[in-house]
């Protein structure tokens, strides 16, 4: 992306704070970004954790991609709801308009891996335009909003190195493309048309406020589909108020036998570093860190 760009706002999932959405749209406009908002992006509707009607949501989603002046299209916040839409895009329509950016976390995992499988473009975990990452009322958080300029704009002077977790779970490197997001909602879609597959691939996880037996379950679920069968590696994010969720993720992961990195500050946590799902990452438990898919050069490849 350049300065001056056009990026759109709009909300898939739940209801923005329309205060903390001013703030995102200021933020990205301080970039030198023109930024234009989804005309359903503050409707309400009787089920209060959907930001509007499930054909507002995604009208508002296409027509954003579908436009040819927009080069990103950022959500405004996770929640609940994005999967709902999936069956209602037209996905002939979005394929035909090209490669542009989507940006968002959490919830918007059904966006990432819907679009892997029916556009095939890298898009970016990262934080949302009405999130406190991007919004807070003080200002971004600065290693977030760096992170976030690195991924879109990728200058020589900001394009950072690998990012570091933690720990180790299980030793070694291993090469693929970057896929995953939200567990629970990587679990969700097993049995649809876009149950996510690691094959191939290094697996991204991460979630917020699950106890350790449910981070169990939906492992079991993914481990009993198939998700997991010929993954290369695993990079775990932020598990933030799930308790220790580490001996769960050693025993359900480390079977696998390939290399597993944790503690990487990435998913619900502060910092929010942003990854590029779909493009090519390496993982090194050497150096505890996942690598690649943080740079936005390798998009251009």
């Amino acid at each position: 992306m350049q300065p001056r760009d056009t990026v759109a706002i709009v909300s898939p999932s739940g209801p923005p704070d329309a205060v903390m959405l001013r703030r995102g749209v200021e933020r990205l406009e301080g970039l030198g970004l023109k930024v234009v908002v989804g005309a359903h992006a503050l409707d309400r509707q009787p089920l209060d954790y959907l930001a509007g009607v499930d054909a507002a949501r995604a009208a508002d989603l296409q027509a954003a991609w579908c436009d040819p002046a927009v080069s990103a299209v950022f959500c405004c916040r996770g929640g609940y709801g994005a999967a709902r839409l999936l069956d209602l895009l037209d996905w002939n329509a979005m394929r035909a308009a090209g490669r542009k950016i989507l940006i968002g976390s959490s919830d918007i995992t059904a966006l990432h891996n819907a679009f892997a499988a029916e556009l095939g473009v890298p898009t970016l975990h990262g934080p949302m335009a009405a999130s406190h990452i991007l919004a807070g009322e003080t200002g971004p958080e600065p290693l977030s909003w760096a992170s976030l300029q690195a991924a879109l704009f990728g200058t020589a002077a900001s394009i950072q190195g690998p990012v570091n977790g933690d720990r180790v779970l299980v030793p070694g490197r291993a090469e693929g493309v970057v896929a995953g997001g939200n567990l629970s909602l990587l679990a969700s879609m097993c049995g649809t048309r876009w149950q996510p597959s690691f094959e191939g691939k290094i697996a991204f996880l991460e979630d917020v406020n699950e106890e350790p037996y449910r981070i169990d379950r939906m492992l079991t679920q993914l481990l009993q589909a198939g998700a997991f069968d010929g993954v290369r590696g695993i990079a775990l994010g932020s598990w933030v108020d799930c308790g220790d969720p580490y001996p769960v993720l050693r025993d359900r992961l480390g079977p696998l036998g390939v290399p597993v990195v944790a503690g990487l500050p990435v998913g619900h946590g502060s910092p929010q570093m942003s990854v590029w799902l779909g493009l090519l990452g390496v993982i090194d438990t050497e150096s505890c860190s996942l690598a690649g898919a943080f740079r936005n050069e390798d998009q251009a490849r």
